[in-house]
């Protein structure tokens, strides 16, 4: 049983991923118009409270798949933040030995599946593994991230009929931020009855609508808990926003697609600033100092790491 997500501890530990994920997407955004970073990046800013309301609630042998804006679900799994952003840099040392760069990240030891810059491609991933997950029959789930314009890759459908006939234990988790690259929802969807849509496949759904952590949590440990007990999938849509710009680390409220007054409504809900200010004021100084030298080691180790060797240009490109 899940323990009670409202205790002291409990606000401690989402403040402290919430602003782990925040605080790195930050310095990404002040590092990357330096060209030291040498991959895209797709911030998750204004996003944080999905994966750390799903992650927190699972065991550490559980298994995530992210989509390609993956820094969140990354660290909130637990991600090691020092060969992240060597990956970011490109450097040997990195996540995906400085080969994939920030829509690849990956940590096996902390059963992060390997991202994709494919929209929806982790989808069947997870499913596939999940059904590794039953039969491994120790009570483990798989839990794939992915976002509204994921839910229109036909691989979609199909890998929700196969968890439902199968009943494996997967959550799938919809980020929807209403746009998929600039086109919003309403050029794109006839309905916006996506858990609707899921629930013809015999899956039980949950709609948050507010991003808020804490209900997010609550949905995650609910589903999870019936997944392990072999009550097959679930499904949940939580409206989130992103801050900056679909790739890169800046604004584009003058692109004529999206208004910053969206962006206000959101930041008044800012789950960082809200979950913040449950905590002591000492204890929330003493996170944020701690976060803050973790990422400093992190950038000093990504820049210090030695580039990937020569010899690895041909690695994992043949079978050996």
């Amino acid at each position: 049983m899940t323990k009670n997500p409202s205790s002291p501890d409990r606000f401690a530990r989402l403040y402290q991923k919430l602003q782990l994920i925040r605080r790195v997407e930050e310095e990404i955004a002040r590092i990357y118009p330096s060209d030291k970073i040498k991959s895209p990046v797709h911030l998750s800013i204004g996003q944080e409270a999905v994966s750390v309301g799903v992650c927190d609630t699972l065991r550490p042998d559980d298994v995530v798949a992210p989509t390609y804006r993956c820094h969140a679900a990354y660290l909130a799994k637990g991600g090691n933040l020092n060969g992240m952003m060597a990956e970011l840099f490109g450097k040997g040392a990195g996540s995906a030995g400085g080969k994939g760069g920030s829509m690849h990240l990956i940590d096996a030891a902390n059963h992060v599946l390997g991202a994709s810059a494919v929209v929806g491609t982790t989808i069947p991933i997870a499913v596939g593994y999940s059904l590794a997950l039953k039969r491994e029959g120790k009570g483990r789930v798989a839990v794939v991230f992915f976002g509204d314009g994921g839910t229109e890759e036909g691989v979609f459908s199909e890998s929700l009929n196969f968890a439902a006939l199968h009943k494996l234990p997967v959550l799938f988790v919809c980020e929807n931020n209403f746009y998929a690259i600039h086109t919003p929802i309403e050029k794109r969807w006839a309905t916006r009855r996506l858990c609707e849509r899921v629930e013809t496949y015999g899956i039980p759904t949950n709609l948050i609508d507010d991003s808020d952590v804490l209900e997010i949590r609550r949905a995650s440990a609910w589903r999870i808990e019936a997944m392990r007990s072999g009550k097959g999938p679930a499904f949940l849509e939580v409206h989130t926003y992103r801050w900056k710009e679909h790739v890169g680390p800046g604004q584009d409220y003058d692109a004529g697609y999206r208004n910053i007054e969206e962006l206000r409504k959101w930041q008044e809900r800012d789950q960082v600033a809200l979950i913040g200010a449950k905590l002591d004021p000492a204890l929330r100084r003493k996170i944020d100092a701690e976060i803050d030298a973790s990422i400093a080691d992190a950038v000093n180790f990504a820049e210090n790491a030695a580039w990937p060797a020569h010899e690895e240009l041909l690695r994992h490109v043949f079978a050996e």
